[in-house]
Formats: C-alpha cells, structure tokens, sequence
C-alpha cells in the first residue's frame, strides 16, 4: 500500500474521531435510555440491581460529561451505559426464570406444611391433651400462614415472584416456630406407651 494512501486515510479517521468529539452523542444517550427503560420494564430493578444501577449511573455520568462538554467521555459513559443496561435485561429474564420456579416450590412445599400442621395440631388436641392457652397460638399461626399462602399466591399469579418467596419464607418461619412450641409440649413416646 503506497505511503500517501495510508497517510490519507490516518487523516481521516484522525478527522473522524475529532469529529466525534465535537458534537454531543445525542443517539447514543438516547439508545442507552431506551435501554434503560426496557430493563426496567423486564424487572432489571429488582431481578439484576447492581447491574441496572451501573447503566443509570453511567447515564448520569455521560450527561454529566455532555454538560461538560466533554463529548468523547460522554459517548464512552453512554455506550457503557447501553451495554449494562443490555446485560441487566438479559440477567433479569434469567433470574426471574428462577425465581418463578422458586416461588412455585415454596408453594407446593407451604401448602403441605399447613396440612402437615393441622394433622399435628389435631394430635395434640385429641391424643396429647396440650392445654388450650399452648393450642391458640398454633391455631392462630396455621391460619395466619393460610391467608399468606392466599397473598404469595397473588404475587406469583401477578409475576411478582420475590415478593411470593418472602411472603412465604415469613410465614413458613413462624409456622415452623410454632409447631416447636407444639412439639415441646407433647409427652415423651415412651411415657405415651407406658400410659396405654
């Protein structure tokens, strides 16, 4: 390649990217906006938080740089900023594939777990003869963790699938909780057979 075409062409990708620098980079800003608001709307703000932060603060800082008038940083930030929000969006789906599943178990599991606590409940009630003022609070808790079932399963049916899990990891906990409390106060098994 002859010496003055490789020099013509040094010159005008020298004159290009001088170029570059002198406007502000109006379409890249826009495109990571876009890019932003469609993470956002596929959870990125809940699903991949970290990542989705990174893009809005990349935004800032390349509007911080266009008002700077530091163009080349601005389109820098703003390509940055587009490709967070890009990974935010596809990390999102994934994650919220999971958590869908997730939810989804923690139901099946909470709904045996109110069965398998009124059948003990029942136990202690008939068999055990556990005294009322230790009952009230068991029954109180099963039903309490009914109507959270009911409020998961709102969530999970309305896609919100975090929410489903927490709703249901509280519950569960107390539940649990309180069947302990049950379970303490049930005579040994050995004094059960000696009395029968």
């Amino acid at each position: 390649m002859p010496r003055c075409v490789v020099l013509s062409v040094a010159i005008l990708v020298s004159s290009l990217i001088a170029g570059c620098g002198d406007d502000p980079p109006t379409k890249e800003l826009q495109q990571a906006q876009q890019a932003i608001d469609e993470a956002r709307a596929s959870g990125a703000d809940r699903y991949s938080t970290d990542e989705f932060k990174a893009a809005e603060d990349a935004v800032k800082h390349a509007q911080a740089a266009v008002d700077a008038r530091d163009y080349r940083q601005a389109l820098n930030d703003a390509l940055d900023a587009r490709d967070r929000a890009q990974n935010a969006g596809k990390d999102a789906a994934d994650k919220k594939a999971k958590a869908k599943i997730d939810a989804d178990r923690a139901l099946h599991d909470a709904a045996l777990a109110i069965v398998d606590a009124r059948a003990k409940l029942r136990t202690a009630e008939t068999a055990h003869r556990v005294p009322t003022r230790t009952l009230v609070p068991v029954r109180r808790d099963i039903t309490d963790a009914e109507t959270h079932v009911q409020e998961a399963r709102t969530a999970f049916d309305g896609g919100d699938y975090l929410s489903a899990i927490k709703v249901l990891d509280t519950a569960m906990q107390r539940l649990n909780e309180s069947l302990k409390v049950l379970q303490g106060t049930a005579p040994p098994a050995a004094a059960r057979r000696r009395s029968s």
